[in-house]
This record gives structure tokens, C-alpha cells and sequence, in this order.
């Protein structure tokens, strides 16, 4: 079987729009990730113990859950109960709620590492809980976690050929398409590797650079 690079130069756009949704869709994903998991974190530390064991056992759910299965249960399932969504809208939710799960533990590992005297001290200076979190202790927080942040839009990135189960027209789905109409598979999917790769090593440098970056200030 030989290489066809004419085959190859006609089916690149198709599998540059494949990757397009791709990193829409893990880009969107991401921030729903990042924020919710913010959130996750901080009702784990509510005064409310019913609160807070409720938190504790969704995200406990959401994480030992496969994220095939929960793809599955936004596209297919919810809309027995009236909530319908688009293939690519139910894909970015669950993709951004499955990983908020891991971002909070990264966030709760972050805030754990605030020296216990900033807390001290905000206490002393009689500041109310809402600038001791926005001020003190988030901004520390944060600071600290953003590079393994950057390692789950990489996990996330590899996770997202998955979305091609619910329909999503991604760089997988487009080279499986593509395979099909002219029943060659070696170039789109060599292709399909290609590209992963090229975007994770890209990505992997602009996290190693941020992990330099936050180690030396």
C-alpha cells in the first residue's frame, strides 16, 4: 500500500474543519472545566455539611463514571426529560463537567498549599470572608495551579475523538467520513495522528513554558 499525497493534499481541508471543531469544542469545554471546578471547590468548604456531602458525592460519581457513558446520558437520555441539545453543545457540557471534576481537586490541592499565616493575617486585619477568598487566597491559589491546569486542556484535547459517538463532526468523525466515501483509510487516519500530535506537542511546550514561568516567581 503506497502513499498517496495527492488524496492526501484533497482531504486536508475537510480534516482542517474536523479540527476545528475539535479545539472548539475542547477550548469551550475548558472553561466550563476551570469555572465549575472553582465552583466544586469552594462549596466543598461551605459550613453546610449536607452541602457539602452532596458536592463531595457528585463529583465522586462524575469522576469513577467512563466519559462514553455520560456523553451518552446528556445527548440521548435528557431529552426524554424535554432538555435537548445539539451533538456539540451536549459534547462541550459533558466534556467540561467530567474534567471540572478533576480541575477542582487541582484547585483544592492549590488552596491547601496557602501558607496557613496569609489566612492568619486576614483574619487579624478583620477583612470579611468574601476579600479573603478574592483576595488572599484565590490570587495565591490559582497562581499555583495554573500549569497542571494546562495538562488537563491537553487530556481534554486527547479525550475529545470521543464526541464522535453522540455525532460530533470533529477530526476523528471527519476522517472516518472521509474513509468511508473513498474507502481509503491510511491517509485520513495517519493524518488524524499527525495532527493530534502537532497540537499536543505545541500545547505541551506552552505548558512546560508556564510551569518555568510560575516556578521561578
Amino acid at each position: 500500500m503506497e502513499w498517496d499525497w495527492q488524496y492526501t493534499g484533497d482531504i486536508i481541508p475537510d480534516l482542517l474543519k474536523g479540527l476545528r471543531y475539535t479545539v472548539i469544542a475542547t477550548l469551550l469545554g475548558y472553561v466550563i472545566a476551570i469555572l465549575l471546578g472553582l465552583v466544586w471547590t469552594l462549596l466543598r468548604r461551605t459550613p453546610n455539611v449536607l452541602v457539602r456531602q452532596a458536592v463531595r458525592w457528585v463529583t465522586e460519581f462524575i469522576r469513577c463514571t467512563p466519559l462514553i457513558p455520560q456523553l451518552f446520558f446528556v445527548y440521548y437520555v435528557m431529552p426524554v426529560w424535554g432538555v435537548t441539545l445539539s451533538s456539540l453543545t451536549a459534547g462541550v457540557i459533558t466534556l467540561g463537567v467530567h474534567y471540572s471534576t478533576y480541575t477542582a481537586e487541582v484547585y483544592r490541592a492549590g488552596i491547601a498549599d496557602v501558607p496557613r499565616g496569609q489566612w492568619e493575617a486576614a483574619t487579624a486585619l478583620n477583612l470579611p470572608r468574601s476579600r479573603v477568598w478574592l483576595d488572599v487566597v484565590l490570587p495565591q491559589a490559582i497562581r499555583k495551579v495554573i500549569p497542571t491546569l494546562g495538562n488537563y486542556l491537553i487530556a481534554m484535547f486527547k479525550d475529545s475523538p470521543l464526541l464522535l459517538a453522540i455525532g460530533v463532526t470533529e477530526l476523528l468523525s471527519s476522517a472516518q467520513s472521509i474513509g468511508s466515501r473513498t474507502f481509503e483509510y491510511l491517509e485520513p487516519m495517519t493524518m488524524v495522528g499527525v495532527l493530534f500530535i502537532v497540537v499536543s506537542v505545541i500545547s505541551s511546550i506552552l505548558v512546560r513554558r508556564l510551569e518555568r514561568r510560575y516556578a521561578t516567581n
